[in-house]
């Protein structure tokens, strides 16, 4: 079972960039489907973008074009690159992760990952 470490967050400006950051330790990053998801109160969480061990990656198309999911093997860490970030990107970010030793396919679901980071708040005003 792998433990899941975000950080990141904060506050920037509309039109800015941030990259958050996944800690994985417990386990290697290539073993997992990755994602990021995020969530604002009252609202169920959303799926933003999934990576597999093969490096291939899907995105929500409310971030697709400004966010870059990546992962980094050698340090077993998982990122998201945020760029011309809106107010309504304002949310708690978490990462989360299921094993997938056979398959290229990560959905983007909630329900699919197993573990979950404990999130980081990101705040962006105009």
């Amino acid at each position: 079972q792998v433990q899941l470490l975000e950080s990141g967050g904060g506050s920037v400006q509309a039109g800015e960039s941030l990259k958050l950051s996944c800690t994985i330790s417990g386990n290697a990053a290539i073993w997992y489907c990755l994602a990021w998801f995020r969530q604002t109160p009252g609202k169920d969480r959303e799926g933003l973008a999934t990576i597999n061990g093969w490096r291939t990656t899907t995105y929500a198309d409310s971030v697709m074009g400004r966010f870059t999911i990546s992962v980094d093997n050698a340090k077993n860490n998982l990122y998201l690159e945020m760029n011309n970030l809106k107010d309504e990107d304002t949310a708690m970010y978490y990462c989360a992760a299921r094993p997938n030793y056979y398959s290229r396919t990560c959905f983007s679901g909630e329900e699919f990952y197993d573990t979950w980071g404990q999130g980081t708040h990101l705040v962006v005003s105009s």
